[in-house]
């Protein structure tokens, strides 16, 4: 069963690029003491992911701010480079770009699909959330489009 509302994020270590290359960064460090949005996508760079899911919590970024988002997170089971050029290419600066390179996250929550059918290999569910402090608020997944995962289904739930 996926992680639930009321439930604890799990203390795993991931990467986002720093100024001198990739950094570890641990998810408990990243969400204690923060209300935070944390959005995740199948893929960087793939259509749906490029052209609505990201763009829109980059548009919305001030507007979940203004709501009492301290961060916004987006991860997919991409390597740190990859995270870092998709979120340049959208201008992404105000987010961080966590990089769930070995699906280790994804898995931790239960939120991970295999895609090796389609030569993808394991990758995370489409899925926002709302987090306080390292629990999780509210937890929606998009099988398919961007119905409940979009950044104005999460400002509306704000």
């Amino acid at each position: 069963m996926p992680i639930q509302p009321g439930d604890t994020l799990p203390d795993i270590e991931l990467q986002v690029m720093g100024d001198n290359g990739p950094e570890k960064v641990r998810t408990g460090d990243l969400f204690a003491g923060k209300k935070v949005v944390l959005f995740a996508v199948p893929g960087a760079f793939t259509p749906t992911c490029s052209a609505a899911h990201l763009p829109g919590f980059v548009v919305n970024a001030d507007k979940l701010r203004a709501k009492g988002v301290d961060s916004i997170i987006c991860t997919s089971v991409n390597d740190t480079f990859v995270m870092d050029a998709w979120g340049k290419a959208h201008n992404a600066e105000d987010l961080i770009m966590l990089a769930d390179g070995l699906a280790e996250f994804a898995k931790a929550l239960d939120l991970a699909q295999d895609r090796t059918t389609s030569q993808m290999g394991i990758r995370s569910q489409r899925y926002a959330m709302i987090v306080n402090d390292g629990k999780v608020e509210l937890l929606n997944i998009d099988a398919q489009g961007l119905d409940q995962t979009s950044a104005e289904s999460i400002l509306d739930a704000l």
